[in-house]
């Protein structure tokens, strides 16, 4: 039986198989932990491997602008172009949805909630999502049926749309259908869509039904003026899953995607800085850092080593 001699050295592994295994670690180990662990795994770990998916839609929530657009910036550049997934929300600036879109070559999943996208916006970047699967632009006021449209004229193989709202943005406005014609006449391959708390008509569903012969779920909930036939449904759409226009339970996240293990953006944090800047701060110490609530103070700030190869004397041994 061999001893602990006989088992392999992690710090032997290719930085393609370490940046494989720290996808299964939440974004804050990622970004806080493993780099200070030892040279070899802070250098896979700003690998392309370790970035394929991006999913920091929790972080995000209610995060600054300009520490969000950094995080951004330094994830999507550590992705090399092989960004499959992004989940992120409350995206304002327009250099970050170029940067989205230069990067999109491989990208299948884009999820962009309560962003400041606009249809100008789209209409600049849409041409480089041609990849995009499933796309959510749900919460985002400034976009409408022209976005849509350009969106639906190149994502064409576009399965999943998610373009929900919310009841106060809605409530009280006359119905519209341009969205909902938007959608029938450039999305045929949809087979999951969301529009909770639209102000669509019955005409405006009935017109996705029968231009998106591929739909299986279908989420109305919230759009007061659909009136659609069960039986009618059942019958001509047996294959379709609908809900609402009554709301029955705490509307949220769908089951098309898996979110990924993030932790929330009160209790940590980071700066991009040159050599050697990075800090932690143990959170069982009490040094005025914390607030009485045990969230980390906005002071405090994480830094996210970057001078890998030039400083091989300040790193630990590999484990």
């Amino acid at each position: 039986m061999g001893g602990v001699s006989d088992l392999p050295n992690w710090d032997e592994l290719i930085p393609d198989a370490l940046g494989v295994i720290f996808t299964k670690l939440s974004l804050q180990e990622r970004v806080t932990v493993i780099p200070r662990v030892c040279k070899s795994w802070a250098k896979a770990v700003t690998g392309p491997y370790c970035w394929q998916e991006i999913d920091i839609n929790e972080w995000s929530n209610g995060c600054k602008p300009d520490k969000l657009d950094r995080m951004l910036e330094m994830l999507i550049t550590r992705s090399c172009g092989s960004l499959k997934k992004l989940c992120v929300s409350d995206v304002q600036t327009e250099k970050i949805f170029t940067l989205i879109a230069e990067n999109a070559c491989s990208l299948r999943t884009l999820r962009l909630p309560r962003c400041g996208m606009s249809d100008s916006i789209m209409g600049q970047i849409a041409g480089r999502l041609s990849m995009i699967s499933f796309l959510d632009v749900s919460y985002c006021i400034k976009i409408g049926a022209r976005a849509l449209e350009i969106a639906g004229k190149n994502c064409l193989v576009l399965e999943g749309l998610c373009r929900n709202m919310h009841p106060l943005d809605t409530a009280g406005k006359p119905l519209q259908d341009d969205e909902a014609y938007a959608i029938a006449s450039t999305m045929p391959k949809l087979k999951h869509l969301e529009l909770a708390y639209h102000v669509i008509s019955t005409s405006g569903v009935l017109k996705i039904l029968s231009n998106c012969p591929k739909l299986e779920f279908l989420d109305q909930r919230g759009c007061w003026g659909v009136t659609l036939d069960n039986m009618f449904v059942k019958q001509k759409y047996p294959k379709l899953k609908v809900l609402g226009p009554f709301v029955l339970d705490t509307y949220g996240n769908d089951a098309w995607d898996d979110y990924s293990d993030i932790s929330d953006s009160s209790e940590w944090d980071f700066v991009d800085g040159g050599m050697g800047e990075y800090d932690v701060v143990d959170s069982d110490s009490n040094d005025g850092m914390w607030d009485d609530e045990g969230r980390l103070d906005d002071e405090l700030q994480f830094r996210f080593y970057e001078g890998i190869e030039d400083a091989g004397m300040y790193w630990p041994p590999s484990p």
